[in-house]
């Protein structure tokens, strides 16, 4: 399946002009990162994934839609799959992308 570039354009559109974000291809999706990390993605699954401060997954995990990203199996805090019906509002899409972004943000460049 491949990502939904409806999704995408909503997130390239919440991001704005942000010169330090550039979008890359990976996990069958696409990618937005910031400081050569992944803050979000449109997947290839459908939805969207994010990456987070890892202590919030557990928080996170409570809200409606929202499951730990499974990658070879496995699933680590910090990284969601946030289901299409829980960011259709632009208002909780930017929330997520929001998220996504200060944390890539917080970590030191690659």
């Amino acid at each position: 399946m491949a990502y939904d570039e409806e999704l995408a354009d909503r997130i390239r559109f919440t991001i704005g002009m942000d010169a330090d974000v550039v979008e890359k291809k990976m996990f069958g999706g696409l990618a937005f990162l910031a400081g050569g990390h992944m803050a979000v993605a449109a997947s290839g699954q459908g939805g969207l994934l994010a990456r987070v401060d890892p202590t919030e997954t557990a928080a996170l995990l409570a809200e409606p839609g929202v499951e730990r990203m499974q990658m070879g199996g496995r699933s680590m805090n910090g990284w969601l799959r946030v289901d299409p019906s829980a960011v259709d509002d632009d208002a909780d899409l930017r929330r997520w992308v929001e998220r996504g972004l200060g944390y890539a943000r917080s970590l030191p460049p690659k």
